[in-house]
């Protein structure tokens, strides 16, 4: 079957806007920049419609990819069905590198922001410190402000880096307490997190602390 392509010059456009962007890139900044090179003004309604074409010729071609919502913008990303050739790929992808404390103290951060450090630590049971310059250094968490307690303690938020690397368009995409559990009772999720556990543990991929003492109080 020959796929079925756009010609629209603007439809074209917004592919490439979004295909050439390093982060997800929101409707109205494609809007803005085509105008910017036409003169002519389209909505962030008439981008969207333009994403709405280029998906279905992608879906009637056969396409490996279609634009989808990351962290509230748009951009390029393979279909469900390649992703275990594209996982084979990038093995040493940032996320898959993330120990099991970081994934802790990123998903209390996750669900609870803005949120305290000893809010952290009461959650996990044990200190956070180290985690959380970790996770401040590789951008998936920042600081939001400052508490109302005594000392005014910082508050921690996750970042739009958060929502791009774990593939969610804004913070409501994050499962419920209740579909967790579901998931969690899914003997073939259970495999597949076995699985997941020994990659993110294998000397290859573990992160070397540089802090010893940071380790100490970071042990599970």
């Amino acid at each position: 079957m020959e796929p079925v392509l756009t010609a629209d010059p603007f439809d074209q456009a917004v592919e490439a806007l979004i295909f050439a962007s390093d982060v997800p890139l929101r409707p109205e900044d494609v809007a803005r920049a085509y105008g910017e090179v036409t003169g002519t003004e389209h909505t962030v309604a008439e981008v969207e419609e333009a994403v709405g074409r280029l998906n279905a010729a992608y879906r009637t071609g056969g396409r490996a990819f279609r634009i989808q919502r990351w962290a509230g913008g748009l951009r390029m990303a393979t279909v469900e069905e390649v992703h275990p050739f594209v996982s084979a790929l990038y093995e040493d992808d940032e996320a898959k590198r993330l120990s099991r404390s970081l994934l802790e103290t990123l998903a209390v951060i996750a669900y609870k922001q803005p949120v305290t450090r000893p809010e952290v630590d009461h959650v996990r049971g044990v200190s956070s410190d180290y985690a959380l310059r970790q996770l401040l250094e590789r951008d998936f968490v920042t600081i939001a402000g400052r508490g109302e307690g005594i000392g005014r303690p910082l508050l921690y938020a996750t970042t739009d880096r958060f929502l791009e690397q774990f593939g969610l368009d804004a913070l409501d995409a994050l499962p419920t307490p209740r579909e967790i559990e579901d998931l969690l009772a899914d003997p073939a999720f259970n495999r597949e997190r076995a699985k997941l556990l020994a990659e993110m543990t294998a000397p290859s991929l573990v992160t070397p602390a540089t802090d010893p003492d940071d380790v100490e109080t970071d042990q599970e």
